[in-house]
């Protein structure tokens, strides 16, 4: 029987459904399931504060303290990771988890599909995750991006409502409900029967274009676009909360500031610059943007 090691981090829960529904045509093999469990939990719903004072650490991918993970074998045939992305990043209890030596261990030599349940940008948070697998010599097969299809800016509104009060439905009974739909939550299986299919024939070449040929995995140029800009600048802005935040208050004040810049950005300044690059750049840049999403949907 195949052994699977399914293990994934969710503050809401919402990836723990996607997940089930996910692994719902694996009945021929063995799962064992994990859940991440920080020592210090990260409360859901979040407080605003909280919220923004987590950012530098996770952007500077700073581990926290997990409960230990007993392992039920010692080798498996197939590893799959759950995670959210927090500030471009992957989140910190997923970072945690990377860095452990016993999880690099499990992962040495073995296909890995990464499942990610978020907003709408996961390039970066993959980035970092693709680079963790090749340090400990695992094999990124596939991955499987589910987000939320609302434009950005009512989904920046839907998943603050979400995420500070912790309720899943519609904001003055207007906006869409946030996170990522029912309809894709309930769809997961699909895209678990194709990896079911490479895991019963041993075989996970290809298995990332028939995961794309699904047609439900797309990368909106605007997120593109956003994404490519908005690490470098988290970098600087966790550098200098670091840097200069050297008591509570100071941090305190520099963390205020990030969180008004960022509104600022998201609800201002992107908007400008977006409507500037689809007039004047994005017209005359289309293979290379294909280029650059064709680079991220694959997991080579």
């Amino acid at each position: 029987m195949k052994k699977v090691l399914v293990i994934n981090y969710s503050q809401s829960g919402q990836l723990h459904e996607i997940i089930d529904n996910f692994l719902q045509p694996f009945d021929f093999a063995e799962i064992e399931r994990v859940y991440i469990k920080p020592v210090k939990p990260f409360a859901f719903p979040w407080t605003s504060e909280v919220f923004y004072d987590t950012m530098p650490e996770c952007v500077n991918e700073e581990a926290v303290v997990l409960h230990p993970i007993q392992y039920r074998s010692e080798k498996y045939d197939l590893i799959v990771i759950g995670y959210q992305p927090w500030f471009l990043s992957p989140s910190l209890p997923i970072t945690s988890l990377m860095q452990d030596a016993a999880f690099q261990e499990k992962m040495r030599g073995t296909p890995i599909v990464t499942i990610i349940g978020g907003r709408n940008m996961w390039l970066n948070s993959q980035e970092s995750i693709k680079a963790y697998i090749k340090q400990a010599g695992g094999i990124l097969v596939g991955n499987i991006p589910l987000m939320d299809r609302e434009p950005n800016l009512i989904s920046v509104l839907t998943i603050f409502h979400w995420m500070l009060t912790g309720k899943k439905e519609r904001k003055w009974d207007l906006l869409p409900v946030p996170g990522v739909s029912q309809q894709d939550i309930d769809g997961a299986g699909r895209f678990g029967g194709i990896v079911k299919g490479a895991l019963q024939m041993g075989d996970f070449s290809g298995l990332q274009q028939k995961i794309l040929s699904l047609g439900l995995i797309t990368i909106p140029t605007d997120i593109w676009f956003i994404e490519m800009r908005g690490k470098k600048i988290f970098r600087i802005w966790a550098s200098l909360i670091k840097k200069k935040g050297t008591t509570p208050d100071k941090r305190k004040f520099y963390v205020n500031l990030f969180k008004y810049y960022l509104l600022i950005a998201l609800f201002v300044a992107s908007p400008i610059i977006l409507t500037v690059y689809f007039i004047l750049i994005a017209p005359f840049s289309q293979k290379s943007i294909k280029k650059a999403k064709d680079y991220y949907y694959n997991v080579d």
